[in-house]
């Protein structure tokens, strides 16, 4: 294969560049929309989309931290971000209800080898930190106890560190959440007006629906179908964004629950829907954060 295309190959699995990016070049230095189509088709979509990162891998800085929510609290989380000079755009990376697990950091280390600064906040900073709970279903019900307005104090708190760090570019800050997550992001974006994109997985619509009307960012969401209590509310969150001239792009998937995209639960991992998910989200935030 000529160089130019392993590169432009390479390029792509890492998510630095859009399937039409790969298209039109890919046509343009082979002659052939056959050859490029059949190129991009032979590429593995959980290669391209969702490969879980190595926690040492050599070409990320990753490290815990320590940041001040907006009234004072300590808040641990994980900043992981590709090595080189430069400033570039950041995640903040708002978890399900495992808070700061594995496959928490491994989204963070997805987004750092597609470009981003990613933190992802320890939710349950305020009771101790993830690591000092005996099981994720301690975890998961600590998090049912949070309030609203200190998770908001603490993501605050993260936009607030992330955007004076010396490698990010402070007006190119994106958020995204799941489950749990999910819901806190929306809500999040209707009280930040310095964040530049939104994406939901499968999130719950905020109480207040009439509290959209305070959003600037985009938003896309991505939904499954499976996952009725949330995907059924989602028509109503889309008519309140269209009523007050928002964007919001969603998807719900075919047969995809709840948590579809979280390849550590084989009951919910759906790898089509997961790819696909992955794939919008990268191009939306290519779209929104590095143009």
């Amino acid at each position: 294969m000529p160089e130019n295309l392993i590169h432009l190959v390479e390029s792509y699995r890492a998510g630095t560049i859009t399937r039409r990016e790969f298209l039109h070049k890919a046509i343009l230095w082979t002659g052939s929309v056959a050859v490029a189509s059949s190129l991009l088709d032979s590429l593995s979509p959980t290669t391209v989309h969702a490969n879980q990162v190595d926690p040492n891998d050599p070409a990320l800085i990753s490290t815990d931290v320590k940041y001040a929510a907006t009234d004072g609290a300590s808040i641990s989380a994980y900043v992981t971000r590709p090595k080189g000079d430069g400033r570039r755009p950041a995640v903040i990376v708002v978890s399900d209800n495992w808070a700061l697990d594995d496959h928490n950091r491994d989204v963070g280390r997805r987004l750092a080898k597609a470009g981003y600064v990613a933190i992802v906040p320890d939710v349950v900073s305020r009771d101790g930190g993830t690591g000092s709970f005996p099981s994720r279903e301690a975890v998961a019900k600590a998090i049912s106890q949070l309030t609203d307005d200190n998770v908001m104090k603490d993501l605050t708190g993260a936009h607030n560190y992330i955007k004076g760090q010396s490698y990010v570019q402070a007006n190119k800050i994106g958020v995204i959440g799941f489950c749990w997550g999910g819901g806190k992001t929306l809500l999040f974006t209707t009280q930040n007006k310095d964040l530049a994109a939104t994406v939901i997985y499968y999130g719950p619509i905020p109480k207040d629906l009439d509290a959209v009307k305070n959003i600037t960012a985009p938003v896309l969401g991505n939904y499954g179908e499976l996952d009725k209590p949330i995907s059924s509310q989602v028509p109503r969150l889309a008519e309140e964004m269209k009523k007050y001239g928002k964007s919001f792009d969603y998807k719900i998937y075919p047969d995809a629950p709840h948590a579809f995209n979280s390849d550590t639960r084989p009951d919910r991992y759906r790898p089509e829907a997961a790819k696909d998910a992955w794939g919008r989200t990268l191009e939306f935030f290519k779209k929104n954060l590095q143009g």
